[in-house]
């Protein structure tokens, strides 16, 4: 029986030949960033404030502190191993055989429904300007242009997120420096208004009290699902060692300024209660200060930052099936790669499933959205959960002298790891609350199923790589 750390060598030798380190520094820094700045700031806000009022900055915060030790985890993870493989090896290596099977398939799941989300929110933001094209045109052109941009080329789909997470970066800075200026000068009729005391004047600051913060925090969940991408883009990194630290480290301090600070700009600017679920509080905030044009922008905005949750999910699911083919876990055409060392193949079969969004918004253009975001929370639930587990293995290999140990170190283990996972149970619990969102809790045990039949059918079909460790 061949051992399993063997078998991982070899993938990390066929990534080397296969795959190329296309994607420079700058890149991975705005992958980062754009991977926690997405749909889930600029158009499902709207809804989470109106559950909870400005208390959504508290669980804006608690979220995002919880992300930050799975970041930390993982950051240590990829400093140990810088694979495309990502969790799905480390589940493999640390957790068991089962595990790295169930996430590497799980991640790819979660990032295809993530991308009929993204060209559902696409569509719905180009209502803004052409109310009256169906819902499914959009998200078939938005799906096409992304596929077409993935096939090329990883240095084009860097570029492409680069200028894509740069956007919504600058329209976030400048949001939040136009409003300030609104707020501490009074220029623009809306500076008559506009004081940070509306963070508290309307019903106070929990208008719902703490039952509102909490039922919002599934909402501030999926907002933050994609902070995890860097670690699928470790195959590809040039410089692997210096960049995913530094990327994996900021990742509070962009949730602060990003999330919280708008947030907190916003609720000051305009009342709460003013702010419409289904209409993104970009858009109006920048409607209601009056600058010319600039809702349209803004709009447009929105649209890029879909867009480019979309093209990461391209990328990220093509990867993971390249990964899951290597470990014979998955159809031996999609561990090859083409010409230009893309996992062609996978990224065609990804993005094939992911147009099942197209039909959905053609036959149930109001519910979709609602019902893959809900579908994808519990993807990214397990991968989180996963990531902590997986570090706790190896904490106790490097403990052992089985792994080497690395300077970047997850503060607060192996305490921390085990508050994380309470943490998604609960997020996860929270799902059978709200009947919009409850149909992913009879998603996830027909998929879990569906992956328990299909590991014991791999097994038994050919020895897997999986099952050589077993």
């Amino acid at each position: 029986m061949t051992d399993v750390r063997t078998l991982l060598a070899e993938e990390r030798a066929h990534e080397a030949r296969d795959l190329h380190r296309g994607l420079k520094d700058r890149h991975i820094q705005m992958i980062a960033i754009g991977g926690a700045i997405g749909v889930g700031l600029f158009l499902g806000a709207g809804r989470a404030i109106s559950v909870a009022g400005p208390g959504l900055l508290l669980s804006y915060a608690l979220g995002g502190l919880i992300i930050f030790f799975i970041m930390r985890a993982l950051g240590e993870l990829l400093l140990y191993r810088p694979v495309a493989g990502s969790f799905a090896t480390y589940a493999e290596e640390f957790v068991g055989p089962f595990a790295g099977f169930a996430t590497g398939w799980s991640y790819w799941f979660t990032w295809v429904t993530i991308g009929m989300a993204e060209i559902t929110a696409v569509a719905v933001y180009v209502h803004y300007w052409f109310p009256d094209v169906p819902q499914w045109i959009p998200a078939l052109i938005t799906l096409s242009v992304l596929y077409a941009v993935n096939r090329i080329s990883v240095a084009l789909f860097g570029e492409l997120e680069f200028w894509f997470a740069l956007i919504k970066v600058v329209t976030i800075v400048a949001m939040i420096v136009i409003g300030l200026a609104i707020i501490f000068f009074d220029i623009t009729p809306l500076g008559r208004t506009a004081s940070f005391s509306n963070l508290w004047s309307y019903q106070g600051f929990m208008p719902f009290g703490i039952l509102g913060v909490v039922m919002t925090l599934q909402m501030v969940m999926f907002a933050y699902q994609g902070v995890e991408l860097i670690g699928v883009t470790a195959g590809e990194a040039q410089n692997p060692e210096k960049v995913l630290p530094s990327a994996t480290n900021s990742i509070i301090w962009r949730i602060l300024a990003f999330y919280i600070g708008a947030l907190v700009v916003m609720m000051a600017l305009v009342p709460w209660s003013e702010l419409k679920p289904g209409v993104s509080p970009f858009v109006f905030v920048f409607e209601r200060i009056g600058i010319p044009g600039a809702a349209s922008l803004i709009n447009f905005v929105v649209i890029t930052a879909a867009a480019s949750s979309c093209n990461s999910g391209i990328f990220s699911t093509g990867r993971m099936l390249y990964t899951l083919a290597q470990f014979r876990q998955a159809p031996k055409a999609f561990g090859k790669v083409n010409r230009n060392h893309l996992p062609a193949n996978a990224i065609t079969f990804s993005a094939a499933l992911m147009s099942i969004g197209v039909v959905l918004n053609y036959l149930v253009p109001e519910e979709v959205f609602t019902w893959v975001t809900s579908v994808s929370l519990i993807g990214a639930l397990w991968t989180w959960s996963i990531i902590v587990i997986a570090h706790l293995g190896y904490r106790k290999a490097v403990a052992a002298g089985q792994a080497k140990a690395v300077s970047f170190r997850m503060p607060g283990a192996p305490y921390m790891n085990w508050v994380v996972v309470a943490f998604m149970v609960a997020v996860g619990a929270l799902l059978a609350l709200d009947p919009g969102t409850r149909v992913a809790l009879y998603v996830a045990p027909v998929w879990f199923a569906l992956l328990g039949i299909g590991y014991r059918m791999g097994k038994q079909a050919k020895p897997a790589l999986s099952g050589a460790a077993a």
